[in-house]
């Protein structure tokens, strides 16, 4: 049982012998050119104003003279964005919710970030170790502390992002297994009751990117 629970987070295919399904993670970009050269739509006016208040955001947070992070980060949260919605579609393959993926995210992230701190910025690294108005008695173990968190932040990352996605995406195949076995009456509930269960998911699918890229961003402020 459990086996056959978790096959659909599986990357190789039934069809094809090659792991394929990785190759979904980029359809994203052959989607890019349509919104230079498609004719305004509603749509698309939407995601330009979400994008628009998210450069705004980031860049409030990092500072006018990082404009290209900010646009990395911006850039980052679409494409986690893209790649939760497609999860939620039929027969397609969650990148999002495999370690692989999300480590692959954060892990260099976090330590272009760390290593960009301690070159430029070391006394204030070092500093930042421990708090204002901490007593000299706690000074060793603060110090113990802030490493340990430093450390496993792009672990929390990652794992936040991919655990997020598998706990809807089990729900949403238990659910769908017990629908053979209702009566009609019964199944009339569990449609309604996964049709919330998706609108549920799609939400937690924007906050995660949302998430992820906003506590890159506040990583990426505190080396600055």
């Amino acid at each position: 049982m459990m086996t056959s629970l978790f096959s659909i987070f599986e990357p190789s295919s039934s069809l094809f012998s090659l792991n394929i399904n990785w190759l979904s993670t980029f359809l994203g970009y052959l989607f890019i050119p349509i919104f230079f050269w498609a004719s305004p739509s509603r749509w698309l006016l939407l995601w330009s104003k979400i994008i628009h208040t998210l450069h705004n955001e980031f860049k409030t947070i990092l500072g006018p003279s990082n404009l290209g992070l900010t646009l990395l980060l911006v850039s980052l949260f679409s494409f986690i964005l893209f790649n939760n919605f497609l999860g939620l579609l039929p027969y397609i393959f969650t990148s999002s919710s495999h370690l692989t993926m999300t480590l692959t995210l954060a892990l260099p992230l976090w330590l272009s970030f760390i290593l960009f701190g301690w070159l430029n910025h070391t006394q204030y690294m070092l500093a930042h170790l421990v708090p204002q108005g901490t007593p000299s008695v706690l000074m060793p173990f603060m110090v113990l502390i802030e490493t340990i968190s430093n450390i496993i932040r792009p672990g929390t990352l990652a794992i936040r992002l991919a655990a997020n996605m598998i706990a809807g995406h089990l729900l949403l195949t238990l659910l769908g297994n017990m629908g053979p076995l209702l009566s009609m009456k019964l199944l009339s509930i569990l449609i309604v009751a996964q049709i919330l269960l998706l609108m549920l998911e799609s939400a937690v699918a924007i906050i995660q990117s949302y998430v992820f890229a906003v506590l890159s961003t506040l990583y990426a402020s505190e080396v600055n």
